[in-house]
């Protein structure tokens, strides 16, 4: 069988038996990269004064896009709600805080109504400082959790919510230029994110291990004490947000070339220097 690369509806595709009669069965083969600018994508020069405006309008057009699908993009199977298969964190080794929480099955809501603030793209090597806001991000899941918070002892497995309201989050995003089919792309290698709520909600079901009435007191003072709940699982919160963009982030700027985005992004060779022949 003969496979060629080739332009196909503005992406760039692998063509399987390129010979056959019927040449739309094969364009039908997942593409590549796009090669044409789509019309939610709007290109900013980072030369321009005005490029930080442009680049958060530019970010909440590809979010807003997201809810929808980005056509041709079919490693993104859902992003609202999303979904990741296990989280493990071990947290603290304080008097206060000493946790080994693993979550598994967990679904994520609210990243489709992302509220892009600022975007802001860094000359010097093409890193990222983004800042958005969640209205409501919901998280569910199956959760095992051992260790204390505030001297409570904890050891439990069962079903865990949490609802936290108005989340700012802030997220750094390093990449490395790369290039293919002549353009420029982001390889993105790392996300690292801080967030502020203005409330949190919870509720972990089967806590001390069928202590209805502990499960429910202890449940209470969670909400009643949310912000020492949110510090407690802070690493958890930020693992959970950084595993979801990273995931989301990669394949998307795979995807879509960095031109369309920043029109006058230097190549890697301009940015990093021609590489020295071995």
């Amino acid at each position: 069988m003969k496979t060629e690369l080739r332009k196909c509806g503005g992406v760039w595709c692998v063509l399987a038996n390129v010979e056959a009669d019927d040449e739309m069965e094969a364009l039908n083969l997942k593409p590549k990269f796009y090669s044409t600018a789509a019309d939610y994508i709007k290109e900013c020069k980072i030369a321009d004064k005005n490029f930080v405006n442009c680049s958060t309008q530019s970010i909440q057009q590809l979010f807003d896009k997201l809810n929808d699908g980005i056509p041709g993009l079919t490693t993104i199977k859902s992003f609202d709600p999303f979904y990741l298969n296990r989280i493990r964190i071990t947290q603290g080794n304080s008097n206060a805080i000493n946790l080994k929480v693993e979550l598994a099955n967990v679904k994520i809501i609210g990243f489709g109504h992302t509220n892009v603030i600022e975007s802001q793209v860094f000359k010097k090597d093409y890193s990222w400082k983004t800042t958005f806001m969640l209205p409501v991000m919901k998280l569910q899941g199956d959760y095992s959790l051992f260790g204390r918070i505030l001297l409570i002892p904890l050891n439990g497995r069962g079903q865990v919510f949490l609802d936290a309201e108005n989340m700012t989050v802030t997220m750094h995003t390093k990449t490395r230029l790369y290039s293919k089919g002549g353009y420029t792309f982001y390889n993105v290698t790392n996300c690292r994110v801080d967030f502020k709520i203005d409330g949190l909600k919870s509720y972990f079901s089967n806590l001390f291990n069928g202590n209805k009435q502990l499960e429910d007191s202890t449940n209470k003072f969670f909400n009643d004490n949310w912000r020492m709940l949110a510090d407690a699982l802070y690493t958890v919160i930020t693992q959970t947000i950084e595993d979801i963009l990273l995931d989301v982030l990669k394949k998307i700027f795979h995807f879509i070339p960095a031109n369309f985005f920043v029109s006058d992004i230097p190549t890697p060779e301009q940015l990093y220097g021609k590489s020295k022949p071995k």
